[in-house]
């Protein structure tokens, strides 16, 4: 069986920026170990699958170690790749998802998702950041991933954290935050239990971070920087129970792949 696919930089004004996501457009669901099999192979922090459903389509996202609930960066190149390539001529798309309904508009040039907004509570630092990290943070919050806030932007920048300590964690990964002089605020994402050291630029983790730095600044529009090595900007928005999710995409690969059913 021969199936497209496409590289796509999300968050990404030009190529070789934001985060690289695989994205592969099916007609009906492959069996899970071979979507599993193919996302080894890509070797990307995402590789999106999905297929018409309804007026809609649904979508997942797998690791090069596991499926996950949400994925951002591959949820906008999915978005970019319909628009795009496959010529998708409303402005929204309407995804179902594990993570339930989701949306992503066009404006402009930029693509919009709609995500739910995500609760954090807050909680005793584990005694495995501050090891990992070798600095104590400011504040510590939990939901699936560890939120994780330092006192300034350039403790951020130049974290270098152990990440066989950060396995030892009981979540999916951990997040470091900061305000900044430059952007609202800074942020980077790690996540070695999915087999992702760091990721360049994550859209999921902003369902945390808006509400937060919502809380702390009165505001509810955000421009953020994620200072990865590749970097990437995202400009966010809280709405009630949403937090909206902006950035652009750019077309690095188009091919196929041959694969066994």
């Amino acid at each position: 069986m021969k199936l497209d696919i496409y590289q796509i930089d999300a968050f990404a004004n030009r190529a070789f920026e934001g985060n690289p996501a695989a994205v592969c457009p099916l007609d009906i669901w492959l069996p899970d170990e071979l979507m599993q099999s193919i996302a080894s192979e890509n070797n990307l922090s995402e590789t999106a699958f999905f297929v018409p459903e309804g007026d809609g389509y649904s979508i997942r996202w797998f690791t090069p170690t596991a499926e996950v609930d949400l994925c951002g960066h591959a949820t906008l190149a999915s978005a970019f790749v319909l628009f795009n390539i496959l010529n998708y001529d409303g402005d929204k798309l309407d995804f179902d998802s594990r993570s339930g309904y989701l949306s992503v508009s066009r404006d402009g040039d930029y693509l919009v998702m709609d995500f739910p907004s995500l609760p954090l509570e807050s909680c005793d630092t584990p005694n495995e950041i501050v090891e990992a990290f070798e600095i104590a943070p400011i504040e510590c919050l939990k939901a699936e991933d560890y939120v994780v806030i330092f006192e300034n932007a350039e403790q951020v920048l130049t974290a270098s954290p152990n990440f066989e300590i950060l396995k030892n964690l009981d979540c999916r990964g951990v997040i470091i935050s900061a305000a900044s002089d430059e952007y609202d605020f800074v942020a980077r994402f790690f996540a070695p239990n999915l087999g992702i050291p760091e990721d360049p630029v994550t859209g999921s983790v902003y369902t945390l971070l808006a509400p937060y730095w919502a809380k702390k600044t009165n505001k509810s529009k955000f421009h953020a920087k994620q200072v990865s090595s590749r970097g990437g900007e995202v400009w966010c928005e809280l709405k009630g129970d949403r937090v909206l999710i902006s950035g652009r995409a750019v077309k690095y690969l188009e091919g196929s792949v041959e694969v066994e059913t």
